[in-house]
């Protein structure tokens, strides 16, 4: 498949073919409205991504990719995360080859301008009702009205509540009454990945010279980056690159200051493409998101073992007035942006509907497929759908040999005189 690494080796190309077709088998089992009532999903849910793939992968090199794919998609170890979980994920972004495509992938398109003007324009639009810098301490339920309260003692009354924050983060605010048992459970057991996002910037897009897109994926453990995009503009102005730091490095140079950031950074670019060139950024910037207080980390939260079977059903039932968001609760590319806005869109309905606004078969609307960029369909050759794994290859030249032994060995028994033809 188009998304394995080259390999000289026909076993390790057999690995990572069976590896994706295996991901995206187990994966079609899981209903993306409600993962917990997959057919296997208890087995699943205990099993963790780890153990998946040691259980698929026969090769180092197969095991070492599987691994870099979960860093990857979620910024978190394979050890971290719900075999179950991580099924749902990738199959809800489309499957392996959508998640992991630039072309034609998750990772194609941009906004031009940059993707905070559409939290900018909404703002415009709703003529300074938006409070910013005013984190909610409090929610009660008790009265006629819900009241919410910020941190900076700002009192405010409403009907409805829709919380689209990280669900972990909601463990900061007070309810009354008390949220009920498997909820007060759920968020407190879902963590946010670990991620430093690096933008290097350049006096020119030198990687273009050696004909090179400027996207590197990176399996050197010494390397901080794991993965980079060309973050160049459009009419070719501020070439950068910009790579992730992604899961346990981001933990591990977290220490360092953005200057020592910076340096072995572009040491690890200058190595990757061979060119001296990364070695004389012009400008630099950074964001670890595991610093922000009001996100906790980043891309999305994720499900540890054991989690999503027994408390995900609750992940978007409303508690009585409040109503929940965010893209951890979306069926469609949760943990994007996309995901964001299907979950948005949806806990808005579900107030409409409580209103009367809106019949229940209303609630849940299909996205419309974008005109401008349609996803495409992928496609796999006989060979990538039939191929044998690593492991059945060596089992079949296995059998085979014994076989081929037996026979031979039968066969010069029987000219030596030792079997006797009846």
């Amino acid at each position: 498949m188009g998304i394995s690494p080259p390999t000289w080796n026909p076993l390790v190309y057999l690995d990572y073919n069976n590896f994706w077709r295996t991901m995206d088998k187990l994966g079609k089992e899981i209903p993306l409205e409600a993962p917990w009532d997959a057919p296997h999903a208890e087995e699943w849910d205990k099993m963790t991504m780890e153990q998946l793939i040691n259980n698929t992968c026969w090769t180092k090199a197969a095991k070492e990719y599987a691994t870099f794919f979960v860093n990857v998609n979620v910024t978190s170890e394979p050890h971290e995360v719900s075999a179950l979980w991580f099924l749902w994920y990738v199959r809800q972004c489309g499957g392996t080859a959508r998640i992991f495509s630039v072309t034609n992938g998750g990772q194609e398109r941009k906004f031009i301008g940059g993707s905070g003007q559409i939290t900018e324009k909404i703002m415009e639009r709703l003529k300074g009702r938006v409070k910013l810098e005013s984190p909610v301490v409090r929610i009660d339920q008790t009265g006629d009205n819900v009241i919410v309260e910020t941190v900076n003692h700002e009192i405010y009354e409403c009907k409805y509540v829709i919380s689209a924050i990280p669900p972990i983060l909601t463990t900061k605010i007070h309810y009354k009454p008390e949220l009920p048992p498997k909820r007060n459970q759920l968020i407190q057991r879902l963590p946010m990945g670990s991620v430093i996002k690096c933008m290097v910037y350049y006096r020119e897009a030198f990687w273009e010279r050696k004909g090179y897109c400027g996207a590197l994926f990176i399996e050197d453990e010494e390397s901080p980056i794991a993965i980079t995009i060309d973050d160049t503009k459009p009419d070719g102005s501020f070439p950068a690159i910009m790579g992730f730091i992604l899961t346990r490095k981001a933990v591990k140079l977290a220490h360092l200051s953005k200057e020592e950031r910076k340096k072995k950074i572009c040491e690890a670019y200058a190595k990757t493409m061979g060119m001296e060139e990364a070695l004389h950024p012009v400008h630099y910037e950074e964001k670890n998101w595991s610093m922000e207080q009001y996100s906790g980390g980043c891309y999305t939260a994720y499900f540890p073992p054991g989690v999503m079977y027994t408390f995900g059903r609750t992940i978007r039932q409303p508690i009585d007035r409040i109503y929940f968001a965010g893209t951890e609760t979306a069926t469609e590319w949760s943990g994007y942006m996309e995901g964001a806005v299907q979950a948005g869109e949806r806990a808005a309905r579900e107030i409409l509907c409580t209103m009367g606004r809106i019949s229940e078969n209303e609630i849940w609307m299909p996205e419309p497929e974008s005109k401008d960029v349609p996803a495409q369909p992928f496609t796999t050759s006989f060979w990538e759908r039939n191929l044998p794994s690593a492991s059945g290859l060596l089992c079949l030249v296995g059998s085979t040999a014994f076989f081929t032994s037996v026979a031979a060995a039968g066969l010069f028994a029987y000219k030596k005189g030792l079997l006797i033809r009846n």
